[in-house]
């Protein structure tokens, strides 16, 4: 008896772990698909005659991009004082405290910079962008535009594809511009350093591919937080509580897909 439920509990677990991998491997296919689809729409609508709606993506990019400046520059201003404080405090042991601007440059441009602004956005603009499309699938909206003969992705998906593209690249240069401002300023009160020699050591310091590590980086995390939050809407069952589960599982999933991307990223570039 004892070894028959242990075999029915090992089978009900081995079907569990299987029905969610498939479950998974469903939402990379779906995930892969929308991308697909959006770039078609977005380069190819024009010559079947369904062009993308213009201000619709204006209107995105506002709520999006425009909205977030002062978060953005908040936190910004926060992680370059803090990388100030903490390179400073550890630089201190060696007595190497000048060298600082070199930690500050580079961490801020290649690494806190798009990820603070990616999780930012993730959870700002993702978890509404999840919460939209949950209740228009409730209510049968994304039906009804089907029936109306107007494809939803082109409708309701490229616009803030579009705007999240161009608009989570632009903050991430923001942040580090406000990033690096509120370093400077730091190690100019803690070290006595001119705002002139803290940018001469920042422009010594950075390339251009530097930049662009963050700005890549950036645009990829933009990609994953529509998928994440377009996949997340669309599957919603069970009403209103549905609409809160997948907007909370959206930004989980999304924070957690830019973290994981981050250290990819990272330990592909480092090589």
């Amino acid at each position: 008896m004892a070894s028959t439920q242990s075999g029915n509990a090992a089978a009900h677990f081995a079907e569990r772990v299987g029905r969610a991998w498939l479950a998974g491997l469903a939402g990379l296919g779906y995930c892969g698909s929308l991308v697909v689809e959006s770039l078609y729409w977005l380069f190819l609508g024009p010559r079947v005659k369904q062009t993308v709606r213009v201000g619709a993506v204006f209107a995105q990019m506002m709520e999006i991009g425009i909205g977030a400046i002062p978060i953005v520059a908040l936190l910004g201003a926060a992680i370059g004082a803090m990388l100030a404080i903490q390179g400073i405090y550890s630089l201190s042991i060696f007595g190497a405290e000048s060298r600082v601007v070199f930690g500050i440059a580079l961490s801020m441009t290649r690494e806190f910079a798009p990820l603070i602004t990616g999780i930012l956005v993730a959870g700002r603009s993702g978890s509404a962008l999840a919460a939209r499309l949950g209740i228009m699938t409730i209510n049968q909206e994304i039906d009804a535009l089907t029936v109306m003969g107007i494809n939803p992705v082109r409708y309701l998906v490229v616009p803030a594809f579009i705007a999240l593209v161009v608009m989570v690249p632009a903050l991430t240069f923001l942040s580090n511009v406000v990033g690096l401002w509120a370093g400077g300023l730091y190690v100019g009160i803690e070290l006595d350093m001119s705002m002139a020699a803290y940018v001469d050591q920042t422009i010594e310091t950075l390339s251009v591919d530097d930049l662009m590590h963050g700005i890549w980086k950036s645009l990829i995390f933009a990609v994953l937080i529509t998928v994440i939050g377009v996949a997340n809407g669309a599957s919603v069952t069970g009403g209103a509580e549905g609409v809160g589960r997948v907007t909370t599982r959206a930004v989980v999933q999304s924070i957690m897909a830019i973290v994981v991307t981050d250290m990819i990223f990272a330990f592909v570039a480092t090589r």
